[in-house]
C-alpha cells in the first residue's frame, strides 16, 4: 500500500452537496492543514434542494476561516468538458467520486438518470484521471469512489464479503455500481490508476437523504401519515452512522493500492474494494421503535403519539433485499478501523438535527 499524506494536497470531491460529500469536505477542511478542496455538484432536485443548500452553506461558512481552501463548481460530472477543465485547472492529487444518482426504487421508474450520472459521469472521471498522467505529469495519486452494498443483491451468505461473487444485481442502481467497479478495474489495469471502491452500507445521520427510510418515516409520522414497513418488518439493515463512513473514507484516501508489475512486465491493477458498514444488522421493527423513542425525546413527536395506528406492514418491494450485513475485516486489517456508532446514539443526533432544521428555524 502506498501511503499518501493529505497535508498540502488538492482533493476533488464530486457530489459535494450530497450527504457523504458534504461531511467529507467539512472534515477535510477542519482537520487537514493546507488542503485545497475542489467541489462539484449539479444540485439536482431528486430530493429537497434546500438540504443540499444547507450543507453547502455549512461548507462555505467553514471555508471562510481559511480563504482559498474550497472552490465550488455547480455542474454535472456527466458533462465531459466540465470534468476535463476541472482537471486541467486544479490538477487534483486525489479524487473522491461520490456524485451518483442514488436510490433503489427510483432506478425502476427513472433509469435514464442512473445511466447519465453513475455510468457516463464515472467514465468521465476515469478518463480525466487517465489523462492526468499525460506528458509525464505526476497526475492523480488515488481515485476513491462510492460503490454500494446493493451490489450484493440477494446474496444469502452473510456477512457480505468483498470476496463474494456479485454478478446478480436485483436493481438497476446495483448494476450501475457494480459496473463502476468493473470500469475502475479496467482503467487501473490499463493506465495504472490507483483506485479504491467503497461499498457503503445504509448511511444515516443529521442532514441525511430524505429518501432514506429513517428520514421519510420521520416526515410522515410528523404529518400524521402512515409509514410502510417492508417485508412485514422482517428486514435487517446494517445502519452505518455518517461519521463512521467519513472516518473510513479519509483513512482509505491515505492508503492507495501500490503500483507494481507482474511477471509479464505489465501492471498488476492497483485496485481495491472495501466494505464500510457497522457489522451489526438491525431488525426494521426494532429500528423504527428506537426512531420513535428518539423523535419523542427530541420533541419532534408528542409523548402520547399513537405509533401503532400509523404503521403498516407490507410485502417486499422490487429491488429490495431482506438483509445487509458488512464484513469489514479487510478494512480493519488494512486501515485499523471498524465502524461502531450505536444506532440509538446516531438516531438521537438525527432527531435533534431534524427538530432544529424543520421545527425551530
Amino acid at each position: 500500500m502506498q501511503k499518501i499524506e493529505l497535508n498540502g494536497k488538492t482533493v476533488l470531491v464530486t457530489g459535494t452537496a450530497g450527504f457523504i460529500g458534504a461531511n467529507l469536505v467539512m472534515r477535510l477542511l477542519k482537520d487537514v492543514e493546507n488542503i485545497r478542496v475542489i467541489g462539484i455538484d449539479n444540485m439536482n432536485d431528486y430530493y429537497d434542494v434546500s438540504i443540499k443548500e444547507y450543507r453547502l452553506a455549512q461548507i462555505q461558512e467553514l471555508a471562510k476561516i481559511v480563504p482559498g481552501t474550497f472552490q465550488f463548481v455547480k455542474a454535472s460530472i456527466a458533462e465531459k468538458a466540465v470534468v476535463q477543465v476541472l482537471f486541467q485547472i486544479y490538477e487534483p492529487d486525489i479524487v473522491v467520486n461520490l456524485a451518483a444518482q442514488a436510490g433503489v426504487r427510483y432506478s425502476i421508474i427513472n433509469p435514464d438518470v442512473y445511466m447519465e450520472s453513475n455510468l457516463n459521469g464515472f467514465y468521465n472521471i476515469l478518463e480525466a484521471c487517465r489523462h492526468s498522467y499525460d506528458n509525464g505529469a505526476k497526475g492523480v495519486e488515488h481515485l476513491v469512489y462510492a460503490s454500494s452494498s446493493s451490489v450484493y443483491g440477494s446474496n444469502r451468505k452473510v456477512p457480505y464479503s468483498t470476496d463474494d461473487k456479485v454478478d446478480n444485481p436485483v436493481s438497476l442502481y446495483a448494476a450501475t455500481k457494480k459496473s463502476d467497479e468493473l470500469l475502475a478495474h479496467a482503467y487501473s489495469k490499463l493506465y495504472n490508476i490507483p483506485s479504491t471502491g467503497l461499498r457503503f452500507f445504509t448511511v444515516y445521520g443529521p442532514a441525511g437523504r430524505p429518501d432514506m427510510a429513517y428520514f421519510g418515516f420521520t416526515d410522515k409520522l410528523r404529518k400524521g401519515e402512515n409509514i410502510q414497513i417492508y417485508n412485514y418488518g422482517n428486514c435487517r439493515r446494517d445502519f452505518t452512522y455518517v461519521d463512521d463512513i467519513i472516518e473510513g473514507v479519509i483513512r482509505v484516501m491515505q492508503g492507495a493500492p501500490e503500483r507494481r508489475n507482474g511477471d509479464d512486465g505489465l501492471p498488476i491493477p492497483p485496485y481495491a474494494v472495501y466494505n464500510i458498514g457497522n457489522s451489526n444488522p438491525e431488525n426494521l421493527l426494532e429500528f423504527v421503535d428506537i426512531l420513535q423513542q428518539e423523535l419523542i425525546r427530541a420533541g419532534v413527536l408528542p409523548e402520547d403519539y399513537d405509533f401503532e395506528a400509523h404503521r403498516e406492514l407490507v410485502p417486499m418491494q422490487p429491488g429490495d433485499v431482506a438483509v445487509t450485513y458488512a464484513d469489514v475485516s479487510a478494512l480493519e486489517r488494512d486501515f485499523g478501523f471498524k465502524p461502531g456508532t450505536d444506532l440509538r446514539q446516531g438516531l438521537r443526533k438525527f432527531a435533534e438535527w431534524y427538530r432544529e432544521f424543520y421545527l425551530e428555524k
